[in-house]
């Protein structure tokens, strides 16, 4: 059986991550699982953990009134789930359940947040992390908005369609 450290240590979003920051992220981290069609974190919700996905899929779910959830993107293993849990209110900002058996590593964030002010080498390490991650995500929603709802012709530059 594998240590929580062997765990993250192999996930590949930590990969390369150095063993001092990885013992450290240990101390606040544990297996979790979900069944299929669990609720794993609610819009509004207290963002008091993140996830690293290790196995199955989560669909990451936003409402409006008078529609049902639409699905913005699905996650993978591979994969992190949440970054509420970084900023201020620490609130979710979006349901998230589990397509299928989803086996992953629960971190507490309170107690990453409490390390990483500690420890800035390993806060900035998981930041030049997630920041990439987060790009591509709202690239891709973005892209997934303009599909859906259609985008307007536009002509010349950005400054161009500015004034």
């Amino acid at each position: 059986m594998k240590s929580i450290e062997d765990l993250i240590r192999n996930h590949p979003f930590l990969q390369d991550l150095d063993k001092t920051s990885i013992a450290l992220m240990a101390g606040c981290a544990k297996n979790v699982a979900f069944d299929q069609d669990t609720y794993i974190i609610h819009e509004g919700q207290s963002a008091d953990q993140f996830f690293l996905i290790r196995n199955g899929a989560v669909a990451l779910e936003s409402y409006a009134p008078g529609r049902d959830p639409v699905v913005f993107c699905t996650l993978k293993s591979c994969d992190f789930l949440g970054v509420s849990w970084l900023a201020p209110p620490y609130r979710w900002q979006y349901d998230a359940r589990a397509l299928e058996p989803v086996r992953a590593i629960g971190f507490d964030a309170d107690c990453l947040r409490k390390k990483c002010d500690a420890n800035t080498a390993m806060g900035y390490a998981l930041m030049k992390r997630f920041v990439p991650s987060l790009m591509q995500r709202l690239q891709a929603a973005r892209l997934q908005m303009m599909d859906i709802y259609g985008a307007p012709p536009t002509i010349g530059s950005a400054q161009d369609r500015a004034r």
